[in-house]
């Protein structure tokens, strides 16, 4: 497997692995798959505001992706960003969403974030909830039934890590 930044050129494969979890899964709250062109201008928006963007590949193939961003646009937010991992549901279960979110802690701490939030959809998201443990981040709460997709109401797991200096010292 390679790590490595992601690129205009991995738009329709990063489209397609979401659009998946999209319409099959709880991982995300969207109820209509964006198509690669959405998919194109989140990316750029990300990119252009400084933040890490990542994709894992096997056999030149990219099958899986992360990236972050802020957790909330006010100032007083800007230390803390929220994670985005998904892999393509092929691939599950092989280390790359570790492997993913691991490097992308390093990126986040190298850009200056002091508080990586990871918002999980579906509180039975064990995988998620999981990696993001090994990965030393806390549980910090869940909202109880925040959503409705699939016929049935859905939980949201927040989860935290400090990075750097975390809360330790003035920013």
């Amino acid at each position: 497997m390679k790590l490595r930044d992601a690129e205009p050129r991995d738009v329709e494969a990063i489209a397609a692995i979401y659009g998946h979890h999209v319409r099959t899964g709880l991982a995300s709250f969207e109820t209509e798959a964006p198509d690669a062109a959405e998919i194109g201008r989140r990316y750029e928006a990300i990119v252009q505001g400084g933040f890490p963007y990542l994709v894992a590949e096997l056999d030149g193939v990219v099958v899986g992706y992360a990236y972050a961003s802020l957790y909330r646009t006010r100032p007083a937010y800007r230390f803390a960003w929220e994670d985005s991992v998904y892999v393509d549901v092929r691939f599950a279960g092989r280390g790359l969403g570790r492997a993913l979110l691991d490097a992308l802690v390093v990126a986040c701490e190298q850009r200056g974030c002091r508080q990586l939030i990871a918002v999980i959809g579906d509180s039975a998201n064990a995988a998620s909830i999981g990696v993001h443990r090994a990965c030393g981040f806390e549980m910090t709460g869940t909202f109880r039934s925040i959503g409705f997709k699939h016929g049935r109401w859905v939980d949201t797991v927040l989860m935290q890590r400090s990075l750097g200096l975390g809360d330790s010292v003035p920013a």
